[in-house]
This record gives C-alpha cells, sequence and structure tokens, in this order.
C-alpha cells in the first residue's frame, strides 16, 4: 500500500517524512535513511516495500534545514551536481538529531513498534551506522556508508546490532578505508560486516548505473533477516 507524506517534529523545528504503513496496521518500525538525492521515487518505494512486508517504514527529510522536499534523480549532471551542493552542506550531527525524533515518532504511531530498526543507503549508510552509537534504535543496517572510517572511534558506543554491506569497488570508500572498517568492528560482538566483491557504490540502487541485482538481492535478504531476528 503506498504511504503518505506527513509531518514530524524535532527540536529544531518541523520537517516533512514519507510514512508506509502495513496493511495489518500493527508491526515493528523502520527508519529509512536517504541517499544524496532526499526523500525520492527510490526511498519511497524501500518504505513501500518494507510496509508489504509488515513494517511501519518512516523516511525522514534531512536536507530540510538546507532546502525542504527535495526529490532528485541520479539520472543527470545537473542533479548530481545538486545532489553533492547538498551533501556538503550537510551537517551529520543535525541529521542524527533528525533520526532519533523519526525514531520518537514512530514509537509514538499507533500499532507501531515497540522495536524500530534503522537502514541507510550512502549518506544513509553512514548516518546507519551513527544510529547505532549516537541514537536509541533497536538494529541498524548500513549500505555502502561513506565516511564510516572516520567515525571508527565511537565503535564502542554501539548497544544495539549493527550490520554493514560493504562494496568492494566502491569509488567513494578506498579499499584502505574498508579495510579499517572491518577490522576496526571483526571483534565487537554487535556489529556484523558484509563485503561484495566486484560491485561499486549503490550496487542495491533499483534503476542505479552500478546495480548489481545478485549482490543487492544478497545483502536484501541478509537485511530482511537481520530484521526479523532483531525487531520481532
Amino acid at each position: 500500500m503506498a504511504g503518505t507524506d506527513i509531518t514530524m517534529e524535532s527540536p529544531d523545528g518541523t520537517f516533512g517524512a514519507y510514512l508506509a504503513q502495513p496493511a495489518s496496521n500493527k508491526g515493528p518500525g523502520i527508519v529509512v535513511i536517504q541517499e544524496i538525492f532526499g526523500v525520492n521515487a527510490n526511498v519511497r518505494a524501500i518504505c513501500d516495500e518494507f510496509a508489504g512486508h509488515g513494517y511501519f517504514a518512516l523516511a525522514p527529510d534531512l536536507f530540510w534545514r538546507i532546502e525542504p522536499n527535495v526529490r532528485i534523480t541520479d539520472k543527470s549532471e545537473a542533479e548530481w551536481k545538486k545532489a553533492f551542493d547538498l551533501y556538503q552542506k550537510f551537517n551529520v550531527d543535525s541529521g542524527i538529531k533528525d533520526i532519533q525524533s523519526a525514531i520518537a515518532h514512530l514509537r509514538g504511531v499507533p500499532g507501531a513498534g515497540p522495536k524500530i530498526g534503522a537502514v541507510g543507503y550512502c549518506l544513509g549508510g553512514l548516518l546507519a551506522y551513527l544510529s547505532a552509537t549516537r541514537t536509541n534504535v533497536d538494529a541498524a543496517v548500513g549500505y555502502y556508508g561513506v565516511s564510516i572510517e572516520q567515525h571508527l572511534s565511537e565503535r564502542e558506543k554501539i548497544k544495539k546490532p549493527l550490520m554493514l554491506h560493504i562494496a568492494a569497488k566502491d569509488q567513494f570508500v578506498p579499499p584502505a578505508a574498508q579495510a579499517q572498517i572491518v577490522d576496526a568492528l571483526k571483534g565487537h560482538a554487535l556489529a556484523t560486516t558484509h563485503v561484495y566483491a566486484n560491485v561499486d557504490h549503490a550496487f542495491a540502487r533499483i534503476g542505479g548505473q552500478h546495480y548489481d541485482k545478485a549482490a543487492a538481492d544478497l545483502a536484501n535478504k541478509r537485511t530482511a533477516e537481520f530484521f526479523q531476528t532483531h525487531l520481532h
């Protein structure tokens, strides 16, 4: 079933989000954390898919302080330029506050919860990792997160299960950074990393230039099992 655009409260003001609800109107919640293209058709489709599997899925508009309601694609040079411009202006700490607000909002939706997870892609992959270290989320999954290696000092703050999907040929996360992430989390009881050989950044973005169905299907299967284990 299709979701709806809603507004949410944060300590800094009101901002938009997309909420998809399961047909049963009862189930755990998942905060879906956007890429650098805003809460676009891809993000909404991910929310709808989670709702189809029995979750309340909420995608907060994390660019609202810079420009509300961004919904661009990865199909033109102008849109890529705008996406990177938004990314440069984005404040990670404010984004994490908004994710915490989204978690709190989901916990207040009738029928949602009690457990709330988070899943993020690209910029959202970093924010999913930081959700595991800085919010009260119950489980988090990050796909090809950028700059996680700069925040590995926070790994001891991980208190709930975390899974990271890493693209071995990620043009934005060089091999040395990937190795740092894998090594830093190797001994952590709550952290799991999966590296996908021969795929580039955004291998799970349907319709994207580097979409790889086999890797995406495997990563999505692992994510589904992870949430089934930790949110139910």
